[in-house]
């Protein structure tokens, strides 16, 4: 197993992230479990979940991946060997059974991680995010941004920022990084992390596959040259590269012979 070091901290991550928003849905937990077991077997130290799975979300299912990843670490040994991502999740009029109203405010990401350190039965997260940002954005393989100048949101980077410090110094995370986020979103984070002396954004998990290129456009040269590690998800654009719905076609529609 190849692992890289994330930008300048002292995370080293396995080429391999497994991700486990399945963990509750499409598998039960022993199944969760075998997963588990067969990643780490095989030199995988990097898992990533999120308070909202597992997907797609419902109340009935919310948390239940954390709560299985809880278990398995319950009866597992070596947690200081592993490094386990977890992400608050971003406002969506379908999610109002998590938090009404949902946002970033000290309140709630306070709120959101000691639910999350329950379900994981662990201290600490090495890395929280912020599944996706609260103000309009195009994400989730939107491409177009359309600015609404009556948009209710107001910058409160600074006020996220100063809470997540706080939870580093706390103890309660070690790192935090933002999700499908843009390039501006990234670079704003970054210039108040170096006005304020706070902890900046460590990583970026945004979509990239063959199908998804968008992360080269703005975001790969601010990765690059801010040292900002790219978590990629969907590697094979949410199955289409597998070939599983294709019914015999290519990704153009063609008939495969």
């Amino acid at each position: 197993m190849k692992y890289n070091q994330l930008g300048t901290t002292d995370l080293k991550v396995s080429g391999i992230c497994l991700g486990t928003m399945t963990f509750g849905e499409q598998n039960t937990e022993k199944e969760a479990h075998e997963q588990l077991d067969y990643a780490v077997s095989r030199g995988i130290n990097f898992i990533d979940t999120a308070e909202l799975y597992s997907v797609p979300g419902r109340s009935a299912t919310y948390g239940s991946t954390e709560r299985y990843i809880g278990s398995w670490l319950k009866r597992s040994a070596g947690r200081d060997k592993l490094i386990i991502a977890t992400k608050i999740v971003g406002p969506s009029p379908g999610l109002l059974y998590i938090r009404n109203p949902i946002n970033f405010s000290k309140k709630q990401l306070n709120e959101a991680l000691e639910g999350s350190l329950a379900r994981l039965q662990t201290d600490y997260v090495d890395i929280y995010q912020l599944h996706w940002p609260e103000r309009n954005v195009n994400n989730f393989g939107r491409l177009g941004y359309k600015h609404k100048e009556n948009e209710p949101w107001e910058n409160n980077f600074l006020e996220i920022m100063q809470c997540l410090d706080g939870l580093i110094k706390a103890g309660k995370i070690r790192y935090w990084g933002v999700s499908n986020e843009t390039p501006w979103g990234v670079m704003s984070y970054l210039k108040l992390a170096e006005s304020y002396g706070l902890a900046g954004p460590i990583t970026i998990q945004n979509p990239y596959s063959l199908l998804n290129r968008s992360f080269e456009v703005g975001l790969a040269e601010i990765s690059m040259r801010e040292k900002i590690g790219l978590l990629a998800y969907s590697p094979l654009a949410f199955g289409m590269l597998s070939g599983k719905h294709h019914n015999g076609s290519d990704v153009s529609g063609s008939r495969i012979k």
